[in-house]
């Protein structure tokens, strides 16, 4: 099974959503997205975890072992 985490910040631009629509769509995919710095969801299909990197929510080493638990890593 194919992990994908995708970090993304405030200014991420359009492209983004599709790729991870595309990796979600994969058979077997996890795919995993962290929204950082104030950054908003986009449009994503069922199934996608989001998270927030923020006090109360996601720390730094919590997002440190998803980086490590997941096969690909892409940072917007």
């Amino acid at each position: 099974m194919a992990s994908f985490l995708h970090l993304l910040r405030k200014d991420t631009g359009a492209l983004a959503a599709p790729v991870i629509a595309a990796n979600a769509a994969r058979p077997d995919a996890r795919v995993t997205v962290v929204l950082l710095d104030g950054a908003a969801a986009p449009d994503l299909p069922a199934g996608v975890t989001v998270r927030r990197l923020a006090a109360g929510e996601l720390d730094y080493p919590a997002l440190l072992d998803l980086i490590f638990a997941h096969d690909h890593v892409v940072t917007w």
